[in-house]
């Protein structure tokens, strides 16, 4: 609601001005973006402000500087602008642009996460979980990532599923854990697609099923975990040739979804 109140604010030509850096950008033409782009930030215009901290955090037709990404990003911050306010966090947590600094990426994060924004939800889960910046508390954990992997968010998915597996923070529930593991899987994560496998092939959460652990195990191999490929080797011997067909056929027509 901040977001759309403010651009309705604008004038009809800085929304003008807006929409054709935006579209330069998409175009590639981060020359023309920055030229549209640079006098409204300068002016206080937010939503320039956060879209020159991402050209020049990523090196988007500028020089790639980390510094002037903050800048940029701290004005739009500084203003209540959720996106803003997540990639600070990000860039304090990583010591990308200064010295790692947890405390003031919490803060940031936090900020960000209070306004929805599930990617600091996430991270704040995280710092929640391994207790950077102080933060150490498990149940904290869990509420920020079932905030967060209710909007979509796999890594979310992924670490709210190996909670619930652990009972960090929450009562274990092998059962709630298959379901943010499967959407996380379906979605292409390779790491919940080995959790997934692992849990069919136990039969935590879901019935024992050899056809559907290989399935996943197979699919996060593809995926790059290594763990993938050699759990569907060791479960293979458990399984029939007639099996392993049909786990591989499955393999073969898999697509990812959106999201859950």
């Amino acid at each position: 609601m901040r977001v759309i109140i403010l651009l309705m604010s604008l004038s009809l030509p800085v929304l003008a001005d807006l929409a054709a850096g935006k579209q330069a950008a998409e175009n590639g033409d981060y020359a023309a973006a920055l030229e549209e782009l640079l006098p409204l930030a300068t002016q206080g215009n937010v939503v320039a402000q956060l879209n020159l901290g991402i050209m020049y955090f990523r090196g988007d037709g500028v020089p790639q500087d980390y510094q002037k990404a903050m800048q940029w990003y701290r004005l739009a911050a500084a203003r209540g602008v959720g996106a803003a306010q997540s990639n600070l966090c990000m860039m304090y947590a990583q010591g990308l642009g200064g010295p790692q600094d947890y405390k003031e990426a919490a803060r940031w994060c936090r900020m960000a996460a209070d306004r929805g924004v599930a990617e600091a939800q996430f991270e704040l889960g995280v710092m929640c979980a391994r207790g950077f910046g102080g933060l150490q508390d498990y149940q904290k954990a869990v509420q920020w990532f079932r905030l967060s992997a209710d909007q979509g968010n796999v890594d979310a998915q992924v670490s709210l599923g190996r909670m619930l597996v652990q009972g960090l923070g929450v009562t274990r529930d092998y059962a709630e854990a298959a379901e943010w593991f499967q959407s996380a899987a379906d979605q292409g994560n390779a790491d919940a697609q080995l959790s997934l496998g692992i849990m069919y092939a136990q039969g935590k959460g879901v019935p024992q099923d050899y056809i559907q652990a290989h399935l996943w195990f197979n699919l996060a191999g593809g995926g790059g975990n290594s763990g993938g490929v050699k759990n569907r080797d060791v479960i293979a011997h458990k399984m029939t040739p007639e099996q392993i067909a049909e786990a591989e056929r499955l393999a073969r027509e898999f697509r990812p979804k959106a999201d859950r």
